[in-house]
């Protein structure tokens, strides 16, 4: 009599997922949401650049019209417009606000929308872009969007409460803001606050877009680099601002993501 042999069943085969295809369609996914979000509202679109444009028309104007330009006669250069000189500044600001304020949907949607519509309301304030010159301010909006966004990400991890976090972005970014030569030139400053200035990742941001934008309205390179970032005495290349605010949101994204995982 045979005896039966007990077989072991096989388990059924475990179908292998893709992490990284999954992790990027989730990303697409958050950034489409926000993109419709964002889209559709259309009174919170036109509310998020009434800031700006207070800005660039009232405390532009305003002040162009005693300081009667901050460039010139340097080498022969004409001289620039006070709203010329704050355009990039404001374009950061908007950038700098949306981005920390949206940091919770995790994405710089909202930051970049605001300020490529800030590039096509630059005929309306009397500055000058070429095709190039928008061109290049597209990813030079974007990297800034990116940096600030993940500084935000970084804040918001560590805070457990939307007040508490209200509250500390608040009194960082004004700041920021200030400390970024987006009203002033960040020369000749005292030496506590060109301190300041130099640790501020919105300066390293704010200045390549200003001399985008003033290269495209015909001002000289030597009047630009005289109103640009200096380290040392010298006037830093604007590919390495841009490779130095990369690196911040690159870094600031590194510590986002352990912060994340971190467990409660």
């Amino acid at each position: 009599m045979a005896v039966p042999v007990a077989t072991q069943s096989r388990p059924a085969s475990v179908r292998r997922i893709d992490t990284r295809r999954a992790t990027l369609r989730a990303i697409y996914i958050i950034w489409y949401r926000d993109v419709l979000r964002y889209s559709r509202d259309r009174l919170r679109l036109l509310a998020s650049l009434a800031q700006p444009l207070l800005f660039l028309l009232i405390f532009g104007t305003g002040l162009s019209s005693s300081l009667r330009g901050i460039g010139g006669g340097l080498g022969g250069a004409p001289s620039i417009n006070y709203v010329q000189f704050i355009y990039p500044g404001i374009i950061g600001m908007a950038v700098l606000f949306t981005s920390i304020f949206s940091a919770m949907s995790i994405v710089s949607t909202q930051a970049m929308v605001q300020g490529i519509l800030l590039l096509v309301l630059a005929p309306i304030v009397g500055v000058t872009l070429t095709p190039l010159a928008v061109l290049e301010l597209i990813p030079l909006i974007f990297v800034l969007a990116f940096a600030l966004t993940t500084l935000g990400v970084v804040l918001a991890a560590g805070i457990k409460s939307m007040q508490g976090f209200q509250a500390v972005i608040n009194f960082l970014m004004m700041p920021i803001f200030f400390l970024s030569g987006a009203l002033f030139p960040l020369g000749n400053l005292p030496w506590w606050m060109t301190g300041l200035t130099r640790i501020d990742p919105a300066a390293y941001g704010i200045d390549p877009l200003r001399r985008v934008i003033l290269g495209a309205s015909g001002v000289p390179a030597a009047v630009t680099d005289r109103l640009g970032l200096t380290v040392g005495g010298q006037t830093l290349p604007l590919m390495a601002e841009v490779g130095l605010v990369l690196a911040f949101g690159v870094v600031m994204l590194g510590i986002a993501i352990w912060s994340l995982r971190r467990p409660a």
